[in-house]
């Protein structure tokens, strides 16, 4: 027995590629369809509508199809309420529940399309139908009894539109490569930044430790001294080369003025995290005025919120480095408030495990000297990410230059 249901795409959906990308979803799954209604919009500020009839060969079939159509926008006209379920435990969704996108999402709760608050990517939705309030909510913050959204009705999901105008930034989405013009690319950048900042908006920071490495530090720290830099995340490596740098005018050994080897040198990472034990953080290193320089100085003389997130290779670690990776998800989401511009500095791991957690609608721009970073970004979800291939040793003096003159 065939199955069927209609949806309907609205929007910018043929410069945005949305309706192809539709069947596309829909004869992938095997299934097929019928135009029923299709309206063009003939001038720039015009919207498109399509009607489009699904058919598969099975309600299963037709259900994953649907889900997938969910993502990119599509909407199913007739009004049906959100169905939910309980979660049956702590730490444990019931089955079939909805996993959303990093996009704005509503759900339809008593009649009226409530906005997920909290929305990234791969959560569960939790709703309050008490308050008509609903809450994006990994699996592990789920406890027993939460009324969790399932199956795909009730449900609105927004994609952002390709803008209609020609956009810098939508020329740097086109493709990865590092043959583009990385002057004009920075120009365009420190402008985007000033605009987020005159908006009252953050700028979130995601550093590795080639920051430090590549002697890129300095450029940070005027950066962040200068008001540019509102949160930082970063993790273990980070904090204790850049210390070790200041201390020892090191990096992992490497003279950073001379870019030789120091006798002893491979010492000094672990004679800097000492020195931070000794001093109790790094804020009491800072104060003590034994850190008088660099990214961790300006941070906490600047009050800047940061995380280190831990990992399993870390030496020490610090003490500020959160060590249980499900308590940093914690710390990171809380500091994200506000954020409309994140900065993702040569540091593949954590730019992923950042935006995982990214709402589709805050501003992401990647650097990073392979690309390979940037596009492994795009294809687990965040797809809202600007790549810039470039050395961050480069890069980062350019936009400071660019921003402070």
């Amino acid at each position: 027995m065939v199955a069927v249901k209609e949806i309907e795409l609205e929007g910018h959906i043929i410069d945005s590629l949305v309706l192809p990308k539709a069947f596309d979803v829909i004869m992938d799954a095997g299934g097929d369809f019928d135009v029923l209604e299709f309206q063009i919009g003939k001038h720039k500020s015009d919207i498109s509508h399509a009607r489009i009839l699904i058919k598969a060969d099975s309600r299963e079939q037709l259900d994953y199809i649907l889900s997938e159509l969910l993502k990119i926008g599509a909407k199913i006209p007739e009004v049906v309420e959100v169905k939910l379920r309980l979660a049956p435990k702590n730490r444990t969704l019931p089955e079939g529940f909805y996993s959303t996108t990093n996009h704005p999402t509503y759900v339809l709760i008593s009649g009226e399309w409530v906005g997920v608050e909290n929305i990234e990517m791969d959560v569960a939705i939790v709703v309050d139908t008490e308050n008509k309030s609903a809450l994006g909510k990994p699996i592990s913050d789920i406890k027993k009894g939460d009324l969790v959204v399932v199956g795909n009705r009730g449900i609105r999901v927004e994609p952002p539109e390709r803008p209609r105008s020609y956009s810098m930034f939508e020329f740097m989405k086109s493709s990865v490569s590092s043959e583009k013009p990385v002057e004009i690319l920075i120009k365009n950048i420190a402008e985007t930044i000033k605009d987020v900042k005159r908006e009252g908006k953050k700028i979130l920071v995601v550093a590795g430790p080639a920051v430090v490495h590549t002697s890129a530090a300095k450029a940070l720290a005027s950066l962040i001294k200068a008001g540019y830099v509102d949160v930082f995340f970063a993790g273990n490596a980070v904090a204790v080369h850049d210390i070790e740098s200041q201390l020892f005018g090191t990096s992992l050994g490497i003279n950073l003025k001379t870019g030789k080897q120091e006798e002893g040198g491979h010492r000094h990472h672990l004679y800097a995290i000492n020195e931070v034990m000794q001093a109790g953080s790094i804020e009491n290193l800072v104060r003590q005025g034994k850190l008088r320089a660099g990214i961790m100085n300006e941070i906490i003389k600047n009050n800047i919120p940061f995380v280190l997130a831990g990992s399993i290779r870390d030496d020490g670690p610090l003490p500020e480095v959160i060590t249980d990776v499900i308590e940093a998800q914690k710390a990171m989401r809380i500091k994200l408030e506000g954020v409309g511009l994140v900065l993702m500095l040569s540091s593949m791991l954590h730019s992923i495990a950042v935006g995982n957690i990214l709402p589709s609608w805050v501003k992401t721009i990647c650097v990073d000297i392979n690309p390979a970073t940037v596009t492994k970004l795009t294809d687990r979800g965040t797809a809202q990410a600007l790549g810039v291939v470039t050395d961050v040793g480069t890069f980062l003096p350019a936009l400071r230059k660019e921003i402070l003159g």
